[in-house]
């Protein structure tokens, strides 16, 4: 499409200049790549170590630590791009990189700096491992996972369910349950290095996003030194609310609306170079051909301009991506639920778009030689992808009906409804045992507690 149809007055110099160089990165190198990572699964290295050849692996990181100091508008760019003009499976692992670097970015020390920011320009990636085979999509219980403390350092043990870039990545932010744990909101966050962590990306073989090598991974019992903690114990909550949520919705919100947009491209070309000698007519004279364009280009620049507004809120609340936040001191959480609204709106989104531009190439649609099926395949991941559409939505109108605390998202909040609606089923028989059962229950938690 043509770039009339970007919303470019959001969006300054500097923001063009990173997009157009990142489009001259995948039209001479990191599209023909995404084809070779599709049908051989193969991780998409080199096209993250071009991106890091050009600054991007930082490019949200200040300039005074070797990053371009961009902004969370110039991410959702970035990503977009990727998505539309590269490989699919190179923008989520670029995304889940980003999130990672900044999760450590969040508390910044000397040797996490000097170990793991600075050289991120020589092509070293990260990402994050939050997911957990126990709950799934409901990445913040680790139940899997935890610490305990020794000797000073940290004995990490962590089971992930889903990690992109599993296996290939340099470094991994891990959450897990912390040292003491009290409850949910209890969870402390490390880094670790690649030589402490497990796993088979050999079994990794997806719909789509096949590059991205989002496969199981597993930490057992590593002795973490203290240096590699992010933040203080106890901070994992924070850190999830505060970066890590805002930056993975954002980023892949914006990979979901660069696959859309990149469907839109290939039914363009296709449509308006194929003729049908019967009537004379190009594919894309036809009435029913320009509904399904129209109104695709319609939702989806809808989705951007969500993706757009809430960048430039999160840009508005940390001074450009600017502001040192303290453990105890947020701005991006205030924004958390306009984050969950945005991947579900480009998540649905990306699902019909690609389903559309299928219907609109119809039979050549579905030859692999044109790449729609591609984008069709890697855009069906955006609706499952945790947290999922159906979580997303529940907590949306939990929240309106309910009210933010009725989430309860850490698990701390007793539903007295629910419970007074069960025990009322209960005779008097029922509820003397009920009773008992509680009373030893309680006997035993407080004796384990003394000791």
């Amino acid at each position: 499409m043509a770039s009339d149809w970007n919303p470019d007055w959001l969006i300054t110099d500097r923001h063009r200049e990173l997009r157009a160089t990142v489009i001259e990165l995948c039209a001479s190198e990191m599209r023909a790549n995404a084809e070779r990572s599709d049908d051989e699964l193969r991780f998409p290295r080199r096209n993250l170590e071009l991106l890091g050849e050009h600054g991007f692996l930082a490019l949200t990181v200040p300039e005074e630590y070797g990053g371009l100091g961009a902004d969370h508008l110039a991410f959702a760019l970035v990503a977009e791009a990727i998505a539309r003009y590269g490989c699919a499976s190179t923008a989520m692992c670029y995304v889940m990189h980003i999130a990672a670097v900044q999760a450590i970015m969040l508390r910044p020390t000397r040797e996490l700096v000097e170990r793991y920011i600075r050289p991120l320009n020589t092509g070293r990636i990260g990402t994050l491992s939050y997911s957990d085979p126990r709950t799934g999509g409901h990445f913040w219980y680790p139940m899997s996972s935890g610490a305990e403390r020794e000797n000073g350092s940290f004995r990490v043990r962590k089971s992930s369910s889903w990690t992109t870039s599993g296996g290939f990545a340099d470094f991994y932010v891990i959450q897990t349950t912390s040292p003491d744990f009290t409850g949910y909101h209890d969870l402390s966050v490390f880094v670790v290095d690649a030589d402490v962590v497990l796993a088979k990306p050999s079994m990794w073989d997806a719909m789509g996003l096949r590059g991205n090598q989002s496969g199981g991974v597993e930490v057992q019992a590593a002795l973490v030194p203290p240096e590699q903690l992010i933040g203080p114990v106890g901070d994992g909550a924070e850190s999830n609310d505060e970066v890590v949520d805002p930056w993975f919705l954002l980023g892949s919100s914006s990979v979901w609306n660069g696959i859309a947009l990149g469907a839109v491209d290939i039914a363009k070309r296709h449509t308006t170079g194929k003729v049908h000698d019967d009537t004379g007519l190009r594919v894309c004279d036809y009435p029913t051909i320009q509904d399904y364009v129209g109104e695709a280009v319609i939702d989806t620049n809808a989705a951007r301009l969500a993706a757009y507004s809430v960048a430039d809120a999160l840009d508005r609340a940390t001074d450009g991506n600017t502001r040192v936040l303290q453990p105890g001191e947020t701005a991006r959480a205030a924004y958390l639920h306009w984050c969950w609204q945005l991947k579900f709106t480009a998540a649905k989104n990306v699902t019909a778009v690609v389903d559309k531009m299928l219907h609109a190439c119809g039979g050549s649609g579905y030859r692999r030689d044109l790449q729609l099926e591609r984008y069709l395949r890697d855009g069906k991941a955006g609706w499952v992808m945790g947290p999922s559409n159906e979580v997303l939505r529940q907590f949306v109108g939990k929240s309106v009906l309910l009210g933010f605390e009725a989430v309860d998202y850490w698990n701390q909040t007793v539903d007295t409804r629910a419970l007074a609606n069960e025990t009322k089923k209960l005779d008097a028989a029922g509820k003397r045992a009920l009773a008992q059962r509680l009373l030893a229950q309680a006997d035993l938690e407080e004796k384990e507690a003394s000791s």
